[in-house]
């Protein structure tokens, strides 16, 4: 009996992770609404500084926050890598081309996620999660490829995306070491707006005058709310009963998500080879988020 309800917890789990990534999804077509002088810095800042402070404010008016029982080490690696993913993402997709920067920091994650739980938690990677992972990247590198000739391939952006994934991979390790202390609001709330705080400087030297504008204005709350406080208040919570590697792995949804909405909204072309990624991203996916071993429980708050 025991056993059957930590299975249905880490099952649900599965299932709030996918939903976060479909969330996460939303991004890149966002981003193809915004005005033209939307800036991917100023995007990535905006979006932090929106997403933490809807994070905050929700764990205020929850009564989550305590000052006290915070472990320095994990709350500062989660903060700065938070602010790192979005420096490192943006910068990476903006010299290497959204394809391969957005496949790359998160086809990387994975793995990395998988070296760092082993490292940090010491959680050993399942081999459901090995051949999971091994489709999706696969998947991922199916994708990059039916890009054509409009694929980019720039040293620095490539290493900024992998950046982006280790910093992605890192952010997710320390989240879950700090939620045996805290409740998953406030680590949320804690973390991005601690981020939103050390982007806050980069407010001086990018243009925000597309905030002035009705479309630039709904696109950031888009990006903010949408895309950042609701996924990552499903996703942290996740984290109670989902192993990190299995989390980064069942987050390779995102990518799915955007090239689907990239056909249905924005008419994107799809060539079989795209198609035949998704198909081996979507398989590694449903690997994952069907059924599962059943794991140590963590308690409810």
């Amino acid at each position: 009996m025991q056993a059957s309800r930590v299975l249905a917890r880490q099952d649900l789990g599965n299932w709030l992770i996918l939903m976060a990534a479909v969330c996460w999804g939303t991004t890149g077509t966002a981003q193809a609404f915004a005005p033209s002088g939307a800036t991917p810095l100023a995007v990535g800042t905006v979006r932090l500084l929106i997403g933490g402070a809807g994070l905050l404010l929700l764990a205020i008016g929850r009564r989550k926050l305590r000052p006290q029982g915070w472990p320095l080490r994990p709350t500062a690696l989660a903060i700065c890598t938070i602010a790192a993913y979005q420096v490192c993402f943006f910068g990476g997709v903006a010299r290497t081309g959204v394809a391969v920067g957005t496949v790359v920091a998160i086809g990387s994650a994975p793995m990395l996620a998988g070296l760092f739980g082993l490292l940090l938690l010491g959680e050993r990677p399942s081999r459901r999660w090995l051949v999971a992972t091994l489709l999706a990247i696969a998947g991922c590198a199916l994708l990059i490829g039916a890009g054509g000739a409009d694929i980019q391939v720039d040293p620095l952006g490539i290493v900024l995306a992998i950046g982006a994934g280790a910093s992605y991979a890192l952010y997710t390790s320390a989240s879950k070491e700090l939620l045996p202390f805290q409740p998953p609001d406030a680590v949320t709330a804690v973390i991005f707006f601690g981020g939103a705080l050390l982007l806050a400087p980069l407010l001086f030297i990018v243009d925000l005058s597309w905030l002035g504008e009705p479309r630039g204005l709904l696109v950031a709350l888009e990006l903010g709310l949408v895309a950042t406080t609701l996924p990552y208040i499903l996703y942290v919570r996740a984290l109670l009963t989902v192993p990190t590697a299995t989390a980064v792995t069942l987050a390779l949804a995102e990518p799915l998500t955007a090239a689907t909405l990239g056909v249905v909204v924005l008419h994107e072309q799809l060539t079989p080879v795209a198609l035949a990624g998704m198909a081996l991203l979507f398989a590694g996916l449903a690997s994952l988020s069907v059924g599962g071993a059943p794991r140590t429980p963590v308690p409810d708050r």
